[in-house]
């Protein structure tokens, strides 16, 4: 059973709202009747997603779900009658995966659920991949700059300064990255 943490600003029949949840197969952990306070709420009950009924979400609101999203990181649905491009554009940067216009129904539930449940491991790997690119660059630069270095000081090729880097590494049972980060800090006390 899929757990929620439901925001339900929008519901005149809260219990229907939550009838239509049991029946998609849903464990209402938590609902909360503003927006105020979602990454807190998401860090207690710990849900696997996010269910927004919101007439029309406003910045508040918005803030809320950006707040989340770096925080607690959940996929989020968001139900609601706001059809605006700007707002779907602002919900979409605030991390809704799923932004439905219309009402909350049992029918539309899973549909929605399992859209926004996909859109947020394709977008949790692209970050990895992000991340793990950007970690390789980094290091690729350290290296780089520790390369230089020890051309300069030594009066080394590029070659014999890489096998220089690498046999330290070996030789402290370190990584690559780590040694070209003692160079490069042993270079700034000698200058």
């Amino acid at each position: 059973m899929l757990r929620l943490l439901v925001v339900d600003l929008a519901s005149f029949n809260p219990a229907a709202t939550r009838a239509a949840l049991l029946g998609a197969g849903c464990d209402v952990a938590a609902v909360l009747t503003d927006g105020a306070g979602l990454a807190a709420a998401a860090a207690d009950c710990r849900p696997d997603l996010v269910l927004v009924d919101a007439e029309r979400p406003d910045a508040a609101l918005l803030a809320q779900l950006a707040a989340l999203h770096r925080d607690e990181p959940r996929p989020v649905v968001l139900f609601t009658r706001d059809d605006a491009p700007e707002t779907i554009r602002e919900a979409l940067r605030s991390g809704v995966c799923a932004y439905v216009v219309e009402a909350l129904e049992g029918r539309r539930v899973k549909a929605a659920i399992a859209v926004a449940r996909a859109r947020f491991e394709d977008y949790q790997a692209l970050r990895r991949e992000l991340d793990e690119f950007s970690r390789k660059l980094a290091e690729r630069k350290l290296l780089e700059k520790a390369k230089g270095l020890l051309m300069k000081a030594r009066g080394l090729d590029e070659e014999g300064a890489y096998h220089a880097l690498r046999r330290l590494a070996m030789e402290r049972s370190q990584p690559m990255a780590a040694v070209a980060q003692d160079v490069i800090a042993m270079a700034r006390l000698l200058l």
